[in-house]
């Protein structure tokens, strides 16, 4: 048979230059739509899918303006900024996303940075406002987001472990938590911006200073805990009220704020001034909408914070989106989600926006309620107008120990239990290290040193585990079956060998397999890599694997005079 030989000619630079000038413009126009999912999809909407994102929308709407209203008072700022946030999030994410469960919008730990650096830009430049130093964190954090989904870095995510975000999601939470306390009990004179350590200190040394809005606090934190277990105890005994009780139980915040304020209303109604703390008023309409200001001062104020919101920003986001395709049955792309995030962020600059990400709780509300399409998005978003300009005259009235006890429901979850330690425990004592080290530096330093401490380990831990790995050295032991070994065999007697004999591999050091043992062919070694073969650890699986050698074989030639051995020897 003949040989074949495919041999072409390059192609000169004047013929590549053709090619590229012929494909040029359909290759730019299919990138730049690329970031827009939207086209891919929106020609072939179902408007039977219609109803379900009408629904799926105004519920998820219902839980975003009382969040909305709270984590803006955990950033420091006032609310109206935390309905901009979540109007531009649900929104924009709709045309930029590729999950039809993610809801974009404000989120506690993000929240929490915010607060932190907009006090430190304050503190070195009074002149300059919250609302100011938000909507810069935000051109800032969607730049750069948007240049790590360009530039296809979402595989950056990966690289992070699960216990790092753990503890450092528990730290925040406790955080979060404790600073809202004194809120709850209506303390005016605790310091919430220290570590959490001393507001836990504080909170004790001035409980005697408890006030009305403890009644508004503590019996608010009780009713949503008594709504949240008491609907899924009475749906699973009474299947036919399952979807009303579904639906009271996911929407328990906005229903325990709408009931405060009723109360509120009732008492401060003709009087000047309220008993307890109410967040007063709220200016309708979009009011900060305008070109952000991007001052050096507050850059360089904010750059100790900026690479922790920018981390969590990208990887609740993305995990969230993955968690929920994979249940779904759909996929997501990553560096897409995280295009997502910085168009979002980079739009709702504009509008007064402070860092938005996609929340794991709104996200199973959407999910849960038959999101279909990410248009759901945009009647969350309309949800979020209607409040603004219609619903502001009763934000007046809302009592802020309702609205931190909405908080402190809200970031329990955020919390790893104890079933996620001891599983850290019995998998890994270097994992579990990581996440006590994030809790511990997130609550007794704050959240962007234990953040970064806790990815830094995590990523050194990594590292070690690619330079040395371990390399096992296997035995092995007969497969047993009815013919073989023979029953009438001692255990004094060898097991003899037969041609078609199965074995199986293990751990020579394995306890369990002492006297199961078969002894190896003569001149063979099986080991087993745990790792793949690179630069780091060549060096060191080279090394072991001639010490394993060595261990079980001896040297081919004699040596005449023992004079020459080596001293290791």
């Amino acid at each position: 048979m003949p040989n074949i030989v495919l041999d072409y000619p390059p192609l000169t630079y004047q013929e590549r230059w053709k090619y590229i000038k012929a494909r040029g413009p359909s290759a730019l126009f299919g990138y730049v739509s690329s970031f827009f999912p939207i086209l891919s999809w929106f020609h072939r909407y179902n408007l039977s899918w219609l109803f379900q994102d009408v629904i799926a929308g105004i519920t998820v709407g219902l839980l975003l303006v009382p969040q909305g209203i709270a984590y803006a008072k955990v950033a420091g700022l006032d609310p109206q900024y935390g309905l901009y946030t979540s109007f531009v999030g649900s929104v924009t994410y709709c045309l930029f996303g590729t999950s039809k469960d993610i809801s974009v919008g404000p989120i506690t730990v993000v929240s929490l940075l915010v607060g932190e650096a907009i006090e430190k830009v304050k503190l070195e430049n009074p002149d300059i406002s919250g609302g100011e130093v938000a909507a810069c964190l935000s051109v800032l954090c969607g730049c750069i987001t948007l240049f790590m989904g360009m530039a296809r870095m979402g595989i950056l995510v990966d690289f992070i472990s699960g216990p790092a975000i753990a503890g450092y999601m528990t730290g925040s939470a406790i955080t979060i938590g404790l600073g809202q306390w004194p809120k709850l009990f209506g303390m005016s004179n605790v310091d919430t911006h220290q570590p959490p350590y001393l507001i836990f200190i504080d909170f004790f040394a001035n409980l005697p200073n408890t006030q009305i809005d403890a009644a508004f606090g503590i019996l608010g934190l009780a009713i949503l805990y008594l709504v949240k277990f008491g609907t899924g105890h009475l749906a699973a005994k009474l299947p036919r009220l399952q979807k009303p009780l579904f639906f009271m139980g996911i929407m328990r915040s906005g229903l325990l704020v709408i009931l405060a304020t009723l109360i509120s209303f009732g008492i401060n109604h003709g009087h000047d001034t309220s008993p307890f703390h109410i967040i007063k008023k709220v200016p309708a309409g979009f009011n900060a909408i305008g070109v952000p200001h991007v001052r050096w001062q507050v850059i360089t104020g904010c750059m100790g914070v900026l690479p922790s919101i920018v981390l969590i920003l990208v990887l609740e986001h993305v995990s969230v989106a993955k968690s929920f395709g994979r249940l779904a049955g759909y996929n997501i792309q990553p560096d897409q989600e995280i295009i997502a995030i910085g168009a979002s962020n980079m739009l709702g600059a504009f509008f007064g926006a402070y860092p938005a990400t996609g929340a794991f709780s709104r996200t199973a509300v959407m999910a849960r309620s038959g999101a279909k399409t990410p248009l759901a998005g945009i009647f969350s978003g309309t949800i979020v107008v209607l409040a603004l300009y219609v619903l502001t005259p009763c934000f007046y009235f809302i009592p802020e120990a309702a609205l931190a006890a909405v908080v402190v429901h809200a970031v329990a979850d955020l919390m790893s239990g104890p079933t996620y330690v001891y599983e850290l425990y019995r998998t890994s004592i270097l994992e579990l290290l990581v996440f006590f080290v994030g809790v511990t530096l997130t609550c007794f330093k704050d959240v962007e040193t234990g953040i970064y401490v806790s990815v830094g380990m995590s990523l050194i831990i990594m590292l070690l585990r690619l330079a040395r790995p371990p390399v096992t050295a296997m035995a092995r032991a007969p497969l047993k079956s009815q013919h073989y070994p023979p029953a009438n065999l001692s255990p004094s007697t060898p097991i003899p060998v037969i041609s078609n004999q199965h074995y199986i591999y293990f751990d020579e050091t394995d306890p369990h397999f002492t006297r199961a043992k078969d002894p190896m062919p003569p001149g063979i070694v099986v080991v087993r890599l745990t790792e793949s073969v690179l630069y780091p650890n060549a060096g060191h699986v080279a090394e072991i694997l001639t010490q394993i050698a060595k261990e079980r074989s001896r040297n081919g030639s004699p040596i005449e005079d023992t004079k020459s051995l080596l001293w290791c020897e």
